[in-house]
């Protein structure tokens, strides 16, 4: 803003210039007092000069209609949704979504420093705010194999950035905890800039909590009960309530949540395929939950604005005042949160469900190869041998969520002593994540329970956070034909049966998103989904996420990477078998 704008903003509002634009006679949501107030609103060169009585060049009427803030995400991937920032926005707006607070840190384990810069460059000039922070941990931990690796100096530059808001989720906590000088010098150089600093403390003590408090890092999104969020909501924290595609942690969260702490509380996605999006929604969807679990619709709509807009230092955002930028909703019913129409920087951006804004051609060049090398793979590759072992170490899948459970199986209970081949009786079929960056070999093996496969194999090139491929099947042909026929469409995500492609999706950017528009997208997935009802009848969630998800190695309890087996309680690999 220049000083010439600046004044006419001043003279707008002190009534010696007419606005550009008033909404009329609106029933205000005010975030700072969890109220409702009834005025006009005045919007002068894309900003909010007045609230009261005011004429404009353009009126609207405002009667029985309410306006509230554009909703702010507060912690997202959205390599996640399989799509570009250019599209990913189209959808978001619909859901009154004006701004993003982003990690590209799916893209950054692949492509470095390459797939931050790719994703702010293709979310430049749109009319959604994408922020940016940081990725900490590429790798997140050394127990597996990733495509890039970024210390502490690679990330100085991308400081300088516009719209990069600090360090996003330091996830690896041994590294904290143990004063690892990389990590260190990470935090250190975010916090000699006054940026924010993100964590990420899933299964966290109350020691390691004020550990990650003291070394300035203030969020956490990873609480799955209401006493995690007080713990953290005591020393200081925010807390980011998740409800994404597989992690959906808001109704056991919100019991947390009331009147007298909700300031320090915002909502976040974090990971959401673009079709759930579609369907249900994001930030607009935990405030509707959040009102029917009995928070007032004030405090929810303040949890998702304001409250988000102070935790980011985005001054100017997240509230019906003076001085806000005008990015705003104005809704039909407050209780059903009816989205009527979303205004970005003052102007309108969606009327009825309806995209109005027409994006200039996006002329970045990119041209990046998908890192897709893997060993040859046949049937010895995915072997098990039982012989003289008596247990087996046996990952439990939670239907939406990204814990895991540990279980131990007596191998003379199987089907077979000699060599696992799984038991779809049983629900045990074997996981594999195969490193897919460097060519190094690496398989690591695993048998899975909970995801209800009864035939063929899932294969995808999403494994968090370090991206390898990772497959699960019920026989070791299928397997092995998903992996290959994955590697030939050079990345995404794949369903087989009887060595035949039921249904695939080719995620041409780092094996992880495509440029395609968002109907072609929609409708591979929903091919997807179709297959995967063929394969696993009875499957009540995304089986795509929730396999991604297992390769997590900060998640507990028990997880798999390129590596191993890997016991995240005692933060060490463990054997298939003992």
């Amino acid at each position: 803003m220049n000083k010439k704008t600046f004044m006419e903003q001043i003279r707008a509002a002190a009534k010696h210039e007419v606005c550009d634009l008033v909404i009329k006679n609106i029933n205000i949501v005010d975030v700072f007092q969890s109220d409702i107030f009834t005025g006009d609103v005045a919007i002068k060169n894309g900003y909010i000069v007045g609230l009261g009585n005011y004429n404009g060049q353009v009126t609207i009427d405002g009667t029985d209609k309410y306006i509230c803030p554009g909703l702010i995400d507060a912690h997202a991937h959205i390599e996640s949704s399989l799509t570009t920032p250019n599209e990913y926005y189209k959808v978001a707006l619909l859901h009154g979504i004006t701004s993003m607070i982003t990690d590209p840190h799916e893209i950054a384990n692949v492509l470095g420093t390459k797939g931050i810069e790719l994703m702010m460059n293709l979310s430049h000039k749109l009319p959604l705010d994408f922020y940016f922070m940081l990725s900490s941990c590429v790798p997140a931990t050394a127990f597996e194999s990733s495509g890039a690796k970024l210390e502490s100096e690679d990330l100085l530059p991308l400081y300088e950035r516009d719209r990069v808001l600090g360090l996003a989720e330091v996830m690896n906590s041994p590294a904290v905890l143990n004063c690892d000088e990389n990590m260190i010098n990470k935090i250190w150089d975010a916090r000699e800039k006054g940026l924010v600093i993100d964590g990420h403390g899933a299964g966290f003590s109350e020691d390691m909590i004020n550990t990650y408090t003291t070394a300035n890092i203030t969020t956490d999104h990873e609480c799955h009960n209401a006493e995690e969020v007080i713990d953290r909501l005591r020393r200081g924290m925010y807390v980011l309530i998740r409800e994404g595609t597989v992690a959906k942690n808001l109704k056991e969260l919100i019991k947390a949540t009331n009147i007298a702490n909700s300031r320090r509380v915002c909502f976040c996605t974090d990971d959401k395929h673009i079709d759930d999006l579609i369907e249900n929604g994001s930030i607009d969807q935990s405030i509707k939950m959040a009102i029917e679990h009995g928070l007032k619709p004030e405090t929810a709509i303040q949890m998702s604005t304001l409250n988000t807009a102070e935790c980011y230092n985005l001054k100017h955002k997240g509230a019906i005042a003076p001085g806000f930028i005008a990015d705003f909703i104005i809704l039909d019913d407050l209780e059903s949160f009816k989205i009527n129409s979303v205004y970005k920087n003052g102007q309108l951006v969606v009327k009825d469900n309806k995209l109005l804004h027409k994006m200039e051609k996006n002329n970045y060049i990119y041209d990046f190869k998908n890192s897709i090398t893997l060993p040859k793979i046949d049937k010895e590759s995915f072997k098990i041998n039982l012989k003289h072992k008596k247990k087996l170490n046996v990952i439990e899948i939670i239907p939406n969520k990204l814990e895991s459970n540990h279980l131990k199986i007596n191998i003379d209970e199987l089907n077979n002593t000699e060599e696992f081949i799984g038991d779809i009786e049983k629900d045990l079929i074997k996981i594999a994540v195969i490193e897919r960056h460097k060519g190094n070999g690496n398989i690591g093996l695993g048998v899975i329970k909970g995801l209800n496969i009864k035939s063929g194999a899932i294969a995808t090139t999403i494994a968090h956070d370090s991206h390898n491929m990772i497959v699960s099947g019920c026989n070791d042909e299928d397997m092995v034909f998903a992996t290959e026929e994955l590697q030939r469409i050079g990345g995404g995500i794949i369903v087989v049966k009887d060595k035949k492609v039921l249904a695939s999706i080719q995620l041409e950017i780092a094996g992880l998103i495509t440029s395609r528009g968002l109907k072609e997208v929609v409708s591979e997935l929903n091919k997807l989904h179709e297959a995967i009802g063929e394969i696993a009848p009875s499957i009540n969630f995304n089986p795509f996420l929730t396999l991604s998800f297992l390769s997590l190695p900060v998640i507990p309890t028990l997880k798999i990477t390129d590596k191993g087996l890997f016991d995240v309680t005692k933060f060490d690999f463990i054997n298939i078998v003992e």
